[in-house]
């Protein structure tokens, strides 16, 4: 029998693919999009790990969600140092998200109020696909826009705090599969791993809609 990590990510694999392959990114790691559109994109980011980091504190003593909390993740302050050199010192004073961002970053916030199994769900898909997949994204973007390698512009997808990511991740399935939750409750936890990569999908076509390339 496959353990809980392995259902996870068998079970999100399309929609992980999906995610991965949207249009948006492909034309923003394929170096035909501006540097502004790497920026808004950015943007986005915040506000999600903004819902996922703001109750992170008081669920650091959920018995479920507890053990995922780990301070070394955390990413709002690299985004702020991102952000700040992207849009200069006052770019809170334009942030905006787009609908399927704020949907997006709803759901985080809801889950984490009430769900605390389903904000692990949410978890796992941003920070270990963040490890992973996030360092192609940093590749391109140094090389794509000058950004100085790990510095700030990118900053969001360095680690420092994590120096074997290939342990951490092995640590963090090892959390998936050691879940004390029934059957039933697993079911729910993998369907929110799907709905969490069609949320973020969704942002990604919001995006491309926001920047198409000119034919």
């Amino acid at each position: 029998m496959d353990s809980f990590s392995a259902v996870i990510r068998t079970a999100s694999h399309e929609q992980h693919v999906e995610a991965e392959t949207s249009t948006f990114m492909s034309n923003l790691l394929g170096g035909r999009l501006g540097v502004d559109a790497y920026a808004r994109y950015t943007e986005q980011l915040w506000f999600v790990y903004e819902a996922l980091e703001a109750e992170a504190e008081r669920l650091a003593s959920d018995p479920v969600a507890g053990p995922f909390i780990r301070p070394e993740l955390f990413r709002l302050a690299s985004l702020a140092r991102d952000l700040t050199h992207l849009r200069g010192a006052g770019w809170r004073t334009g942030l905006s998200a787009l609908p399927a961002t704020a949907a997006y970053a709803a759901r985080v916030r809801e889950c984490a109020e009430r769900w605390p199994a389903g904000y692990v769900a949410h978890h796992y898909t941003r920070y270990l696909g963040d490890l992973s997949g996030g360092q192609i994204i940093r590749d391109k973007a140094e090389r794509t826009w000058g950004f100085e390698r790990k510095g700030d512009g990118v900053r969001f997808y360095v680690f420092e705090g994590i120096g074997n990511p290939a342990a951490f991740k092995r640590g963090y399935r090892k959390l998936l599969d050691g879940m004390r939750a029934d059957d039933l409750e697993k079911q729910r936890i993998v369907s929110e791993c799907k709905r969490a990569f069609a949320l973020n999908t969704a942002v990604f076509r919001a995006l491309g809609e926001e920047f198409p390339l000119s034919a």
